[in-house]
């Protein structure tokens, strides 16, 4: 005897651990000030790589042997927040700040990776600074928790003992440090830094004193 009722096999729904994960890119860096080509890197390398979104991670002390003055923080994360306000796929993680003492990678992701354990994370360097990430503190552990995702950039060969995605961008000759001194010497920043920047830099009088 045939049934006219028609049976529909049952679907189990996605899980945790089946879902796909979100991607994230993280940019860091002490951003002294953002600059043009902070946001392009991670605008093109966050498109390229099919990430969802881009935080942009101020650094409180960069962990550098060589420590670098710089200006407030409060400066810092004002303009960087002024750099991206006008575009949703990019945007500001203030947890090194919060936290201060010397900004470690590792510590970062140990609390991303514990909040958000649905999301995949991916930290954008420069093809110059992979040479040097056997040096970056806790760096077995923290090749653990997060992939990297290298710029390729010219006279720096491709090669690492640690797994590196590498993408090509526009490459810009451009640097913090060029910006400050530009601003010290009285010449013009406008096109190096987006405008609200330059504004805010006008305004609080930052960069006049640089050595």
């Amino acid at each position: 005897m045939y049934s006219d009722v028609l049976t529909i096999p049952k679907v189990e729904p996605l899980t945790v651990s089946t879902m796909p994960k979100k991607q994230v890119g993280l940019l860091g860096g002490n951003f002294n000030p953002i600059h043009q080509a902070h946001l392009m890197i991670a605008e093109q390398v966050g498109q390229k790589m099919g990430f969802d979104e881009v935080h942009l991670l101020p650094s409180y002390l960069p962990p550098h042997v060589d420590e670098k003055k710089t200006i407030d923080s409060k400066h810092r994360l004002a303009m960087v927040k002024l750099a991206v306000e006008d575009n949703s796929f990019l945007s500001v993680d203030t947890r090194e700040l919060a936290r201060k003492g010397k900004s470690y990678t590792i510590d970062t992701m140990l609390e991303m990776t514990a909040e958000n354990p649905d999301t995949e994370y991916y930290f954008i360097i420069g093809g110059d600074e992979v040479a040097y990430l056997p040096k970056w503190h806790r760096i077995d552990e923290l090749i653990q928790l997060v992939n990297f995702v290298g710029v390729k950039r010219a006279g720096f060969t491709p090669e690492s003992p640690y797994p590196i995605i590498w993408v090509d961008v526009p490459e810009i000759q451009l640097s913090s440090s060029y910006i400050r001194k530009q601003v010290k010497q009285g010449c013009s920043i406008r096109y190096l830094v987006p405008d609200r920047v330059r504004e805010y830099i006008a305004e609080e009088g930052l960069y006049l004193d640089e050595v």
